[in-house]
């Protein structure tokens, strides 16, 4: 089906990018078989790419499509390796294309509000480059480590989504490199623009099977001062979920509100050696309050509160002290971290918001049916819960898939709100996705890619017809 990387090939390759750049030992490929993804290899045939091709220039990614489409061997793009969907598996070996090289953050405009990147700059880099001139980019999906354009490509979300939504509401432009070689310049600076068919909009959130990102111009917002957190206990988890629709229908939208359950929050606190503010509860919302100002953010935390223990929230805890907003959001932040050694999944499942209570309810009752601990967390104001399953046999694993998979679509949800298709979850599409949507989603494909040769086995499940 797909050809080899022969030597050949190896020789038009140094000759794009130098002979550096270009890696065919093992030793030298081993960091780029995977992502951050729980039980990778115990779910998915992970295995060595060929060759690890590293461009400098969009014109370099061009020339090494060109080779690829022509010599029919499959590429995987590579950003910063930090999802959860193993969207960067080499699943059929052939070329792993990193971007890490383009890594040039080309412009900061003030005056519009822009910020013009390179595919390969972190998110660190960019929120240290933009706060230096007063400016923000909201979207902060959690690991600042993950590259701009892996970002884009996933359409990542985060814990500020619901005042500020997910990454694609920030892409106003990029230049992508489509499967045969061809460079598309999509204008950005634009805060309008209405000439046909929004091309961006398709490749955003295509997980690198339409097109590699290459870069990106990024609308910016003027910066904001340091959010308070509150911290909000409850006994029963049916009170904290019946919060949230309140504190969005009093007109206060916070940065963000989380959705944990003590489970969660144990194995993250003795995975740090640190504290909760309370250990009272049996889920906690940690509210995230920004604003102009500090008065601002007081007297929207204050209405917050009462919200909360009218709704019989346990002795609200307020963190407004940099100490304590560190420590809590540090042991959020790290909940996956402290969970991944033991799990076999985390699952993204997202339901309307006001569904989580039927959805959490189901997991209790898949996790006493087959005696397996299943800790959660995520996103309330989302309704993007992640569940992780803990390690166990795949069959067994397959049974609690199908039956949350099941579940959030009689929920009117999905099987993944951020993370990500990839190749975890590609046979799963059909509980998400119609006969019809699918058959859509791989004609657009085939029209991208007739050779099906781009990050081929992920988000779009075949059979294809190829060129």
């Amino acid at each position: 089906m797909y050809s080899k990387v022969d030597k050949n090939i190896l020789d038009k390759l140094r000759e794009t990018c130098g002979n550096e750049y270009v890696l065919t030992d093992k030793s030298q490929m081993m960091g780029f078989k995977g992502d951050e993804t729980a039980a990778l290899e115990k779910r998915v045939n992970v295995r060595f790419p060929e060759a690890v091709v590293k461009p400098g220039s969009t014109e370099e990614v061009s020339m090494i499509m060109t080779i690829a489409y022509n010599e029919g061997v499959p590429v995987t793009p590579r950003g910063g390796g930090t999802g959860l969907s193993g969207g960067v598996v080499p699943i059929h070996g052939g070329i792993v294309l990193s971007l890490e090289r383009l890594d040039n953050i080309i412009e900061i405009d003030t005056e519009n509000l822009m910020a013009v990147v390179e595919a390969g700059v972190t998110l660190e880099a960019l929120y240290d480059a933009v706060e230096e001139v007063g400016l923000y980019f909201p979207p902060h999906p959690g690991d600042e480590g993950a590259h701009i354009g892996g970002s884009i490509a996933a359409n990542a979300g985060g814990a500020r989504c619901v005042r500020y939504g997910v990454i694609r509401n920030y892409v106003q432009g990029m230049k992508v490199v489509l499967p045969k070689g061809d460079i598309l310049n999509l204008k950005g600076k634009l805060l309008k623009n209405n000439t046909g068919y929004a091309l961006r909009h398709l490749l955003i959130g295509s997980e690198g099977t339409l097109g590699i990102i290459t870069e990106a111009t990024l609308r910016l917002m003027p910066s904001s001062i340091e959010p308070t957190i509150l911290v909000a206990p409850y006994k029963k988890r049916e009170d904290a979920v019946r919060t949230i629709p309140e504190i969005l229908r009093s007109g206060i939208i916070p940065l963000g509100v989380e959705y944990i359950e003590k489970e969660a929050l144990t194995r993250s606190e003795k995975h740090l050696d640190r504290s909760w503010p309370t250990k009272k509860g049996a889920a906690s919302l940690m509210i995230m309050v920004s604003g102009r100002g500090e008065e601002e953010i007081l007297s929207k935390s204050q209405e917050i509160m009462e919200i909360c223990e009218k709704n019989n929230a346990i002795d609200v805890f307020l963190a407004s002290e940099d100490r304590e907003k560190e420590n809590v959001m540090e042991i959020r932040s790290k909940i996956y971290d402290a969970l991944k050694e033991d799990s076999l999944e985390i699952f993204d499942i997202t339901v309307p918001p006001s569904k989580i209570v039927d959805f959490m309810k189901k997991v209790e009752e898949v996790s006493g049916k087959y005696d397996l601990p299943m800790p959660a967390y995520g996103h309330g104001a989302d309704g993007n819960i992640h569940v992780h399953v803990m390690n166990t046999d795949m069959e067994t694993y397959e049974k609690i898939k199908n039956e949350l998979f099941k579940k959030s679509n009689k929920l009117g949800g999905v099987i993944t709100g951020e993370h990500g298709v990839g190749v975890t979850k590609i046979d799963d599409l059909h509980f998400s996705r119609s006969d019809k949507e699918l058959e859509l989603m791989r004609t657009i494909k085939s029209v991208f890619d007739p050779k099906n040769i781009l990050n081929t086995g992920k988000v779009v499940p075949g059979p294809f017809e190829e060129e």
